[in-house]
């Protein structure tokens, strides 16, 4: 008999399942997740199956991973400060695929090197600059990203940069040829850097739950999921933890394939940050060919092709209070509920609600509070950041007592973005204790907080609702339309045929919009989506139904749909993918672009059969560093030709291998 334990940690929750021969769930539980100790968290949610199951720690076989910390990180613009190391390229080439964004004003050095289509040497690499840059903003950098101009062709000056940084600094570095063997330097140093901004975040998870385990006495291997869905050791995703981008999401595909059996339908996991919609077709997940996209940015990680957005049950809530009409939106930044921080401190959050409400004038910061989050890197702040953070302290305050002018608006935004404060105001969470779909945390605190908020004015000088309720059902509402919009975008990305539109116009298009409501004048507009939607998470149950009336489709909401992610952690296969070039710089000549540098050959079929051992030896390598057994290799070859004079010429070849076993157990 085998044991699996699963654990996801979310934004808001930590969940755990025990799966019993990777048949049946004999076990699951939640617990808060603990941003100032994860260990709490996961300890917490452990600690609640075994106890349920009566499971001694030591028979648990295997444990695995998945987060969404990575993929809220990135929509929500936090982690560590990093430094970009950018070889080779112009000054104009940061601007490329959101690099500026990427790096939110983070330090980036433009240094000669760099190399060739062919692999030689462009420009010598200039040593003297980089280590002048590192004496002057090495300093509070968590993480260093190295990308080099054709890197992939050949990485000597990445390698060379690496150490160096390494050696005066000691901090990570990752270097983008490592990520990926595509071409395309810039969107390689996007991904590059937002590996290093992720590395201290989930190094502190993976050992936090190393340690818990280890603590609770579960000797078990443990694994972490990746984007794809596939498992990969804890070692790995602390070197690459960009691969661990839609993590989550990825687990709660292969787990909703597992819970349904379903064949072909659209996923759609709403968490407490991110609503993450996929399409399984033929049973399967499909892999984004163009890379993930997480919130604005567009990386070269292999992972499910996934639509996130930031919308979930612990959505900001922003009004639209300059109009004569208003209305509000939700998302995408991520708030404690009130409900929530109510549990945590009480006293302050109803004294500071109660002299809010006895107020004759709603204030702007009024029903919010604020917390910082111990334990996280405070390096590279400002003078007027630090200050802010210090008069924070470790306990929860009122917005308005903490905020003395509006520059220091500018200066918390920032401190939230580095993970290093947190922001509490009205969600959809508070919205459903509000309306009693819901009891977990503090109704009156929400409740109060609803009512604050109603209160305020629009341009037209009425009130934004007549009381908490009717806001709280419009914020439910809004969920409702925000949530089916993403499954209608998700829908025309995935359709077959071309529309003519952008697939966020298509979804928002009069036409779409008045088919869903079944107008009926001298024309007849009927739509819906075609295949069933599979619900998933905690809310899904509360917030779903009204989804699937919404697109007139069948939702199917799982028994344990609010710990698919765990479930998927530890269904899912170790797979690990390896890629490669071989070019044909002159006649006769036929280049293997290799870890080592480039190595010329005088046939086309030489040289693939010499990459083609090399990745192998590679992908078979990581597979079995990961702890795979019984593994499968299967290689692709895509072959490029160019007709000359009448006769096919070798042009370019580009071969993938993929070493893929399920994970040994401690236990048979």
């Amino acid at each position: 008999m085998t044991l699996l334990l699963g654990v996801d940690t979310g934004g808001t929750y930590t969940d755990a399942v025990l799966i019993r021969d990777e048949k049946e769930v004999i076990a699951s539980a939640k617990s808060l997740t603990t941003r100032q100790d994860l260990a709490i968290g996961v300890g917490g949610a452990i600690q609640a199956v075994l106890e349920q199951s009566g499971v001694k720690p030591q028979d648990v076989s295997l444990a695995a991973l998945s987060t969404t910390l990575a993929t809220n990180a990135l929509v929500e613009g936090q982690g560590g400060r990093v430094a970009l190391i950018y070889i080779g390229f112009a000054e104009s080439d940061l601007d490329r695929h959101g690099l500026k964004d990427a790096l939110k004003g983070d330090p980036a050095l433009v240094l000669a090197g760099g190399h060739t289509h062919a692999g030689s040497e462009a420009a010598p690499l200039d040593v003297a600059a980089l280590e002048a840059f590192l004496r002057t903003e090495g300093p509070g950098v968590t993480g260093f990203a190295v990308a080099g101009v054709f890197a992939t062709r050949n990485p000597a000056h990445e390698a060379e940069a690496a150490r160096i940084i390494h050696e005066l600094t000691g901090a990570p570095v990752t270097c983008s040829h490592q990520l990926s063997a595509k071409l395309n330097g810039p969107k390689r140093a996007v991904t590059a850097v937002l590996n290093a901004r992720l590395i201290g975040m989930i190094d502190r998870l993976i050992g936090r739950a190393q340690d818990t385990l280890a603590d609770m006495g579960i000797e078990a291997p443990m694994m972490v999921v990746r984007g794809d869905g596939a498992l990969m050791s804890s070692e790995q995703a602390r070197e690459r933890p960009i691969e661990t981008i839609l993590s989550g999401p990825a687990a709660s595909i292969v787990g909703a394939r597992w819970m349904t059996g379903v064949d072909h339908a659209l996923v759609s996991d709403i968490g407490g940050t991110t609503t993450d919609v996929a399409l399984i077709k033929d049973g399967k997940p499909a892999i984004d060919p163009a890379g993930a996209r997480v919130g604005e940015f567009r990386t070269m990680v292999e992972a499910v092709a996934m639509r996130t957005t930031g919308l979930g049950g612990d959505s900001q809530v922003h009004l639209q209070a300059s109009g004569m009409q208003g209305g509000l939106f939700l998302g995408p930044r991520r708030v404690v509920p009130v409900s929530l921080i109510a549990t945590d401190a009480p006293e302050v959050v109803h004294a500071a609600l109660d002299e809010q409400l006895r107020a004759t004038t709603v204030g702007e910061y009024d029903g919010r509070f604020v917390r910082a989050v111990p334990g996280v890197p405070v390096a590279g702040l400002s003078e007027r950041e630090a200050g802010l953070l210090a008069r924070i302290g470790m306990h929860v305050h009122p917005l308005g007592k903490i905020l003395r002018t509006r520059m220091e608006q500018g200066s918390l935004n920032r401190l939230v973005d580095r993970g290093l404060v947190q922001v509490s105001g009205i969600t959809p969470s508070d919205a459903s204790h509000v309306l009693g779909r819901v009891d977990a945390w503090d109704r009156e605190a929400a409740e109060k907080a609803m009512t604050l908020v109603a209160r305020k004015r629009l341009g037209s000088g009425d009130m934004v609702a007549k009381d908490a309720e009717t806001l709280a059902q419009m914020i439910i509402d809004q969920l409702t339309e925000q949530t089916a919009l993403t499954l209608l975008e998700s829908a025309f990305a995935e359709e077959a045929k071309d529309f003519g539109l952008p697939a966020d116009q298509l979804a928002r298009h009069v036409l779409m919009q008045k088919g869903l409501a079944r107008h009926r004048g001298l024309l007849a507009l009927d739509a819906s989506v075609n295949v069933d939607v599979v619900g998933l998470g905690a809310s899904a149950p509360s917030y779903y139904p009204a989804v699937g009336e919404r697109l007139h489709c069948k939702m199917i909401l799982p028994e344990h749909a609010g710990v698919a992610n765990a479930i998927g952690a530890v269904v899912g296969r170790i797979t690990m993918r390896r890629s490669g070039t071989v070019t044909a710089p002159s006649e006769g000549r036929f280049r293997v672009h290799l870890e080592s540098g480039p190595e010329d050959f005088q046939s086309a079929d030489e040289a693939m059969e010499a990459l083609e051992a090399a990745l192998t030896e590679e992908a078979r390598g990581a597979a079995e560093a990961a702890g795979a057994e019984d593994i499968h290799v299967h290689t692709e070859r895509d072959v490029r030709t160019a007709e000359v004079e009448g006769k096919d010429v070798f042009f370019e070849a580009s071969l993938t291998v993929e070493a893929s076993g399920r994970p040994r157990v401690a236990h048979d």
